[in-house]
């Protein structure tokens, strides 16, 4: 009996070590892409590696602390997850409720739990693991049938309880990242059907934002009118599909006229609302709205200018196709470029290492998204493989939206880049996320929920 969990607790058993040599690799690559932001010549840089008074400093003990939680994961019963998700779900989520009272407000975002040592825990980013695992024992419970609405709602609530709280702290981009989930949800079967109607839903936003509102309206109420002309014999023999094409038509012209500016103007702060607004474009009057007029007591005509994404294009377009070089950036090393150590840690590659650089970076990332797919995909118990999923839906937002907001094809929501991004709880978040998955991977041969 003690030689059989001696062997399942035996990590190096099982274990996908390309995964973790590439969670390395992509640590290394993070440290140094915050050196080269933070490098000062006048520095004694060999000492100040162990200050912990610079970022890169701090990003290196952050990584050896990962490390150890990591190794304490792998040698972890895979059960323990199970047993354990409803009590951390629970916890995560009283965990960001407690933000409201005690937490510390960064940023304009009052997201953050100070704790020892002058750092903070961000429970929205840490409530990501929790929320991936209680999804996946939800799914994988032998008396959830997942072709049925009712539990499609119910994982939805579950995914969309910490996204709200989210977006109650200003953490707009975080709350967009519980989407991610969607690709864990349709793997299971979660019906196409579910999946175009969100799919439209995006495009009629885009759509609103593009034309004016009333212009689109009439466009919609056109197309309804020409199809109902063009199949009036059908409708004749089923006047019910008449009323589908009127419910279709009303909701669309509901969401142009009054879901969209009232989600612009009530729900998203002002400069959330510009950003997205110049993407298409457009300009946004934050006279329109509530919060920004609520906040300062006067309104904002002035459109705030989109200085992050300019300076990031301008950065990355240096580098040219083969970089300027290890330490020889000019944007990123004279701080040209806000909170380039953060969300816009991409630019310093592609400053010093250019399209060549940042597409064998962007390699490794793809590398590593299929590895992870194919773990994924080789899991015998339903629990591990909607966990996978979950993980996989999670870096992949995370990439795709992060670069996309650096070179200007997505609003600036402010998410960091899995594993490069200067921040203790974002690099934690996406060790244990990885690491679980790992101990769950090592034992699928073995235990079956």
């Amino acid at each position: 009996m003690s030689t059989d969990k001696l062997n399942q607790n035996n990590f190096s058993k099982g274990t996908d070590f390309a995964v973790i040599l590439l969670y390395f690799i992509m640590v290394a690559i993070g440290i140094l892409c915050i050196f080269m932001v933070e490098y000062n010549p006048s520095a004694n840089w060999s000492s100040s590696f162990i200050t912990g008074k610079n970022n890169y400093s701090k990003q290196i003990y952050f990584a050896i602390f990962c490390a150890f939680v990591g190794i304490f994961i792998l040698l972890m019963d895979s059960k323990v997850f199970t047993a354990l998700a409803n009590i951390l779900y629970g916890g995560g989520i009283l965990l960001m409720i407690a933000t409201f009272v005690i937490g510390k407000n960064i940023n304009g975002s009052k997201s953050w739990i100070p704790i020892a040592g002058g750092f903070n825990l961000q429970p929205a980013e840490v409530c990501k693991i929790f929320t991936a695992l209680i999804l996946a024992k939800f799914i994988s419970r032998p008396e959830t049938d997942f072709t049925k609405l009712k539990n499609h709602l119910i994982a939805g609530a579950m995914i969309a309880l910490p996204a709200i709280l989210s977006i109650a702290q200003h953490e707009m981009g975080l709350a967009l990242v519980y989407s991610a989930f969607i690709f864990a949800m349709y793997r299971e079967g979660l019906p196409p059907a579910i999946l175009i109607v969100l799919l439209s839903f995006a495009v009629l936003v885009i759509a609103t934002l593009l034309l004016e509102p009333t212009v689109l309206a009439i466009i919609l109420t056109a197309i309804a009118v020409l199809f109902i002309s063009s199949m009036i014999k059908r409708f004749k023999k089923n006047r019910n599909n008449i009323l589908i094409v009127l419910s279709i038509w009303a909701i669309c012209f509901g969401t142009v006229r009054f879901a969209v500016p009232y989600i612009f103007n009530n729900v998203f702060e002002c400069y959330q609302s510009t950003r997205i607004y110049s993407m298409v474009g457009k300009e946004y009057d934050c006279g329109a709205n509530k919060k920004s007029a609520a906040a300062s007591g006067k309104s904002h005509g002035k459109k705030p200018d989109d200085y992050n994404v300019k300076q990031s294009k301008i950065a990355i377009g240096s580098g040219g196709f083969s970089g300027r070089g290890f330490l020889k950036g000019t944007q990123t090393r004279g701080k040209y470029v806000p909170e380039q150590h953060t969300d816009f840690i991409f630019t310093s590659l592609g400053e010093a290492f250019g399209f060549i650089g940042t597409s064998i970076f962007l390699g490794l990332y793809l590398f590593f998204l299929f590895r992870l797919i194919r773990i994924a995909e080789r899991q015998r118990s339903t629990f591990s493989r909607v966990y996978a999923y979950s993980v996989v839906g999670i870096f992949f937002f995370h990439i795709a939206v992060n670069i996309s907001m650096t070179i200007g094809l997505f609003p600036v929501v402010g998410i960091p880049l899995p594993l490069i991004s200067y921040g203790g709880s974002s690099l934690l978040t996406f060790t244990v996320l990885v690491f679980i998955l790992l101990r769950l991977d090592a034992d699928r041969q073995m235990v079956l929920r």
